[in-house]
């Protein structure tokens, strides 16, 4: 069975490559542009890990992260935040993600990254 990914970008452009990006990876990917979409997903499914954004239309990438790592049914779920912020140690400290990722970041990186987190 294949790993699920949720990605949480408003960027649609971002959004559509990393989306096809781990597709090619054969993951199944569910693409949300938004925080409420996120958390219906959320409702429906529990992925394997989930890649956010921190600068949403309708929240904080770092609050969704830290609402995650407080719940008992979500606090596995790897985490990875990304961030167009050049202080990447300020979105640190307010996050408990297991990674972060500024951008714009390198495909490789990124699906090394992932790969680490979730093997297929």
């Amino acid at each position: 069975m294949k790993k699920c990914i949720y990605v949480v970008e408003d960027n649609a452009a971002i959004r559509d490559v990393i989306e096809f990006m781990l597709t090619e990876e054969l993951y199944d990917v569910v693409v949300s542009p938004n925080a409420t979409e996120f958390w219906e997903q959320m409702q429906k499914h529990i992925p394997d890990m989930i890649v956010l954004d921190v600068m949403l239309p309708d929240g904080n990438g770092m609050d969704i992260c830290n609402q995650l790592k407080c719940n008992i049914k979500t606090h596995n779920i790897p985490v990875m935040v990304m961030s167009a912020n050049n202080n990447i140690n300020k979105v640190k400290s307010k996050c408990t993600a297991d990674d972060f990722i500024n951008k714009p970041f390198d495909l490789d990186d990124f699906a090394t990254r992932i790969e680490y987190y979730i093997p297929n």
